[in-house]
């Protein structure tokens, strides 16, 4: 009795805070929704620093990465400041920010709105992690586990297993599996079509939603690919002397999209308690790159960080000193993702309809 009066006292003082602390709401939630945190599995995209402490290369928790995030402090985030993690809560007035689950200086009230499990690098092809030994997805599922453990030793199973079912789930996979796998490692190229690799993927992914579903998941938003062929790394390495998109990696991209969407509408059949939904962000991603001025921007062919044309992670570091001055002007943040005012573009522009779809 003694223990479930304390949990009781506990959880009602973290609300508290939660509230005190957290950012109004920017967005309208359907009224008969109720998302009590959100949980970010995934890649680089919407890694917030959970690779910081890994032994591995793909890391950005050093200048120039973080020069506009708060106080111009590098946090393990790729791009200047913040990414679709943080605008996510943010909109939805949860907290300011999403933490990495993985932070050593994680707090217990951090773990209320939800974190994020997203390691650089990762990808729904096991080899793509264990080629850059990131966080497989995988291990990122087993990492939801840790957290409800952590959690239920607080507040108690059953408030728990209630933000965990009232969640909201982003997936973002895939890209590195295209980018650095496929096109860049003998065992899949030669040993995958296009098409077949693609199946490959979409199967992995499937596999990975439907555990995620099993561990209480119900509301599940998963980013389609952007146009990869259009990013400046791409360009430079296969775009040709002119520099232009490799559309044979937006061709792959597309289909894969295209299978995606059809797999998740079978899943959505599959567990009609839950929903499953493409937040579909090629398209914008292509006529920001296609048309920046109509978003504000004026240079989409290449980063800001270092010569733009080549350079991601360490890269930035050593050419730090060419990094450009105006990034706001900019599409894309190093060779391969983009600025903060880019992924709040695409969130601004996404989450109203996400939050629609899953609820309706």
């Amino acid at each position: 009795m003694v223990q479930v009066l304390v949990q009781s006292l506990m959880y009602l003082s973290l609300c508290l805070m939660m509230q005190i602390c957290t950012p109004q709401a920017k967005v309208v939630v359907p009224k008969n929704a109720t998302i009590s945190a959100v949980f970010m599995f995934g890649d680089s995209i919407v890694d917030t620093g959970n690779n910081n402490n890994l032994i591995t290369l793909v890391k950005s928790n050093f200048p120039p990465y973080g020069r506009d995030f708060m106080g111009g402090k590098p946090t393990g985030r790729f791009s200047n400041g913040k990414i679709p993690p943080d605008f996510f809560v943010e909109q939805l007035g949860i907290k300011e920010l999403l933490p990495a689950f993985l932070d050593p200086n994680l707090q217990l009230q951090d773990l209320i709105g939800g974190v994020n499990f997203a390691s650089a690098g990762a990808g729904f092809d096991p080899l793509t992690s264990e080629l850059v030994s990131a966080i497989p997805m995988s291990k990122q599922l087993q990492l939801l586990d840790e957290y409800k453990m952590k959690l239920k030793c607080f507040i108690g199973e059953e408030r728990v297993d209630s933000i965990v079912a009232n969640g909201l789930y982003i997936v973002s996979a895939g890209s590195d599996d295209i980018v650095n796998t496929y096109f860049h490692t003998p065992t899949r190229i030669f040993d995958y079509s296009v098409f077949s690799y693609t199946e490959l993927l979409v199967r992995l992914a499937s596999s990975f939603l439907q555990e995620l579903h099993a561990k209480g998941a119900r509301r599940i938003g998963v980013f389609s690919l952007t146009p990869l062929g259009c990013i400046p790394s791409m360009r430079t390495l296969a775009g040709g002397i002119k520099r232009r998109c490799a559309e044979n990696y937006n061709q792959m991209v597309q289909l894969l999209n295209s299978k995606l969407s059809s797999e998740l509408h079978r899943l959505n059949e599959a567990f009609p308690h839950a929903r499953m939904v493409l937040i579909d962000i090629y398209g914008l991603v292509l006529d920001i790159v296609k048309s920046p001025r109509k978003y504000g921007f004026e240079i989409s062919d290449r980063g800001c960080c270092g010569s733009g044309l080549i350079e991601t992670g360490f890269l930035c570091n050593q050419w730090d000193f060419l990094t450009c001055s105006n990034v706001s002007e900019y599409v894309f943040w190093d060779s391969y993702h983009p600025t903060e005012n880019v992924y709040k573009v695409m969130v601004q522009e996404k989450l109203r309809k996400l939050l629609v779809e899953l609820y309706s």
